[in-house]
């Protein structure tokens, strides 16, 4: 093929090389060489139905095959079948149960005032700069500080009883709304304030219309965050001077050697986590369904 570009050169006929542009094309732009007809696919991929479950399973059955074989001491760590019948037991018996519905009212309470005080905080500091003085500093700093730091204090002023339980629950809920909320809001694009303004929106129709979508994504992350952070205070109020709920029943049963019930409260504590978990997840899918993410 070589010996045919010479004559090209010298005036003889045209021959073109494989690949090589016509004499009249313009130049062609360097690119990447990707073969025609291909695509990369970059995201990560069609998402299963209950595939949030795979990671749950797998766990189970290797905590299953490994009490099977005989690697896992029933002393250090019940195996599923045990767990299962103790279960089965406190059901039978009601024990449960009761603990179940006092822990979920705890955190249902928690949950509410948590999410209803975030909120109305971080609209109050987004839209206002007196606002933004007054309330970004105090629960920056109350973000620093642990909740279970405050239980000394909270007990001096409350007491023992639902109320100082409540109250640290709320206190977590909050800021974690707060923070996400406020950040969400304040970043909301200029152009949309001075588009409300030049359309001359009242304070109650620029909510509505801009600050409330804008906003939206960040409470939902809120949201997931508070969830898990009503649970977390379940957790830590419920073995502090409780005398009914999950935490209370697994403290009792560390006293007496029942890894078998401390494990069904960490299982009910976990499977309540996961539930609410995904039931925000779907409202946010169906709140947000205008928006085109990795998440699917």
């Amino acid at each position: 093929m070589t010996d045919l570009l010479p004559s090209a050169r010298t005036g003889g006929p045209a021959v073109l090389t494989k690949g090589a542009a016509p004499p009249d094309a313009p130049p062609q732009e360097p690119g990447p060489a990707v073969a025609r007809g291909t695509r990369r696919r970059l995201g990560p991929g069609r998402s299963l139905p209950f595939g949030r479950l795979i990671g749950p399973a797998l766990l189970i059955a290797l905590w299953w095959a490994a009490s099977a074989s005989g690697y896992l001491d029933p002393r250090i760590l019940s195996g599923p079948g045990s767990v299962i019948s103790t279960a089965s037991d406190l059901v039978a018996t009601g024990r449960l149960q009761d603990n179940v519905l006092i822990s979920l009212q705890r955190a249902g309470l928690g949950l509410f005032f948590g999410v209803t005080s975030g909120v109305i905080l971080a609209v109050a500091a987004g839209l206002s700069r007196s606002g933004e003085y007054l309330i970004d500093g105090p629960l920056q700093i109350k973000r620093a500080i642990p909740s279970l730091a405050m239980l000394p204090l909270l007990i001096l002023w409350l007491g023992i009883g639902e109320e100082m339980k409540v109250t640290v629950i709320a206190l977590g809920v909050a800021v974690s709304m707060y923070i996400n909320t406020f950040a969400f809001l304040t970043s909301i694009d200029s152009r949309y304030v001075e588009l409300a303004e030049g359309l001359d929106l009242s304070r109650a129709q620029f909510v509505r219309k801009v600050v409330i979508p804008g906003s939206l994504p960040g409470f939902f992350v809120g949201l997931r965050l508070g969830v898990t952070s009503s649970w977390v205070g379940l957790i830590v109020v419920e073995q502090i001077n409780a005398t009914s709920g999950i935490g209370y029943m697994m403290f009792q049963a560390q006293l007496y050697a029942q890894s078998d019930v401390i494990i069904v409260g960490l299982v009910a504590y976990g499977i309540f986590g996961f539930a609410s978990d995904a039931a925000v997840r779907a409202i946010e899918r169906r709140a947000l369904s205008w928006r085109r993410t990795l998440a699917g």
